[in-house]
């Protein structure tokens, strides 16, 4: 098995790459995706949450309130680190979890936004950095997500610079070319991942 730790910057392209790399025959273990999963209703991880932040997370149907919640431990990072506390020990779990079950030859791809932020390098085999212009991120961030210029401006601001994140990579994907092109790029970096995966 060989691990991947796949991370870039927001509006990079990562979500992209994932998917490319799912249809190469990658193992997806999509962090994001466990985070949300680990505080649904009737979970302990809703349940934690709840007691350290109280009802008020909740919207009517016994869902958390994301939104107010990001509002709460964005303003304070003391909130934040007790939130982190609680979550991030449940998706860690739960990506073993999906990671052990998953083929021994298998290139399994861990999808992780905040890779570089965290110091998670070392937990990978191999990490892939899909690597955008700023000025692509910030076009992307407002035309195709919505955002207004100042909103992605603050999270791009918030995030490792993209000198820290090629600092870190084994593999850079570059994502300021076209769609073709990123499919020929991916193909090429899943011939060398799982070359290695069954060299392992």
């Amino acid at each position: 098995m060989l691990t991947v730790g796949l991370t870039g910057g927001i509006g990079a392209g990562k979500s992209e790459v994932s998917r490319l790399l799912v249809e190469c025959g990658a193992v997806l273990i999509d962090a994001d995706r466990i985070a949300r999963e680990v505080v649904a209703p009737g979970t302990p991880g809703l349940a934690a949450v709840v007691e350290a932040f109280g009802e008020d997370v909740l919207v009517g149907d016994g869902s958390l309130d994301r939104p107010k919640l990001g509002s709460i431990v964005f303003a304070d990072p003391e909130k934040l680190a007790a939130l982190n506390a609680i979550v991030h020990p449940l998706v860690g779990a739960r990506s073993r979890e999906l990671e052990q079950s998953a083929a021994e030859d298998a290139v399994v791809v861990h999808d992780v936004p905040l890779l570089t932020e965290n110091g998670l390098a070392s937990l990978y085999d191999v990490v892939v950095v899909v690597d955008a212009d700023p000025a692509t991120q910030l076009d992307r961030l407002v035309r195709l997500r919505g955002m207004n210029e100042q909103d992605a401006r603050a999270r791009m601001a918030a995030q490792a610079t993209r000198e820290q994140r090629r600092e870190i990579a084994d593999v850079v994907i570059d994502n300021d070319v076209p769609l073709e092109e990123l499919r020929h790029r991916v193909r090429e970096v899943w011939a060398e991942l799982a070359r290695r995966a069954h060299a392992e």
